[in-house]
């Protein structure tokens, strides 16, 4: 059985201990080292995570792109800004990068700029990343160099919009995002939002309309659709720890049907391992998927507004980050596709 060796930078952070717990488990990947940032270099992981006391028993390691020489793949899970600048070294010493950061999933620097106020330290990584949603770019992603892994909303969005825009049977220019997220979509770092006092018996929306999530989405079904698609975007913080919902809203075109709504997405995504289109009687919820990488969609149409609705689930730190980034790894390979990815929620 073929194995690899993988390291982890950033693994102090919610995503990097996600991706400890996944690969742990997973027969073809060895973990060869663990770094992170100031705040944690020189602890032992069962210090910084006691679940991992016993399981992992090293220490953190400050961030070296050149120990990167003798493993087969880096996982980034560095903050945006911070990532751009480390591929290159890491690419250099031999391995391949999947960048759980937003630094490689928008083509355009310019868009770039506009939407994280500063300049792309390596603008000439855009083009030689491969956007990590196997569910679209499976074959592109076969053997890639340099993986950027999307985001968690933009994840279920596009999947909940991708078989209607394919299709052409909705208007690209009436789309409404309406998304709810645990509040581990945040990260580790404690802001004032995120204080339990705060966030506990409160549901808030955040950054309406200026989400940094909105020009990655539209990007994604701009190409999904072959013409410029425009959202309307509006993110919510729950009181829960992980866990997304989507609700999409869209108007029909002419080439809509009613009676094949279901089959079009039961057909989109029948062979799909990990996206699930949910029957007429049936309706997504977040503990369905907790812990796994499994994405629950359902859709319907309602008649006396003639509005279709899209409703998708994932849980944000497996699907929407790490289990994602394994996926891609497993598919960059040539592993099976589900190897290392929990197939059952923990439930209650």
């Amino acid at each position: 059985m073929k194995t690899i060796r993988v390291g982890i930078a950033g693994a102090a952070g919610y995503t990097g201990c996600e991706l400890i717990r996944l690969l742990e488990t997973h027969p073809r990947a060895e973990i060869a080292w663990l770094m992170t940032g100031e705040t944690h270099r020189g602890k032992l992981v069962g210090e910084v995570f006691p679940q991992l006391r016993g399981v992992r028993d090293e220490v953190f390691l400050a961030l070296d792109p050149a120990a990167a020489a003798g493993v087969d793949l880096v996982f980034l899970a560095m903050p945006h800004g911070l990532a751009a600048a480390l591929i290159g070294p890491f690419r250099r010493a031999g391995a391949r990068v999947i960048d759980l950061s937003a630094d490689c999933r928008l083509k355009d620097p310019a868009v770039y700029r506009q939407w994280y106020d500063r300049e792309h330290d390596a603008p000439a990584l855009l083009a030689e990343a491969v956007y990590g949603l196997p569910e679209l770019y499976r074959k592109h992603l076969a053997g890639a160099g340099l993986v950027a892994n999307p985001g968690c909303y933009p994840t279920v969005s596009i999947l909940c919009l991708a078989p209607l825009l394919a299709e052409g049977q909705v208007s690209t220019d009436a789309i409404v995002i309406d998304a709810k997220s645990g509040v581990s979509g945040a990260g580790r770092g404690l802001t004032p939002g995120t204080h339990y006092a705060e966030c506990n018996e409160d549901l808030l929306a955040y950054k309406p309309a200026g989400h940094r999530h909105m020009p990655e989405i539209e990007q994604e079904l701009s190409l999904l659709a072959g013409e410029a698609v425009s959202v309307c975007f509006v993110p919510h913080l729950v009181p829960m720890t992980r866990g997304m919902m989507a609700t999409v809203y869209c108007r029909p075109t002419g080439r809509f049907r009613v009676p094949g709504l279901q089959e079009l997405y039961e057909d989109f995504y029948r062979n799909e391992p990990f996206v699930h289109v949910l029957g007429p009687g049936e309706l997504p919820r977040t503990k369905a998927v907790c812990g796994t990488n499994r994405c629950l969609i359902a859709v319907r149409y309602d008649p006396r507004s003639g509005t279709i609705l899209v409703l998708g689930v994932i849980d944000n730190l497996v699907k929407g980050a790490s289990g994602q980034a394994v996926q891609n790894m497993n598919v960059v390979f040539g592993f099976p596709e589900t190897e290392g990815l929990p197939a059952v929620a923990l439930y209650p």
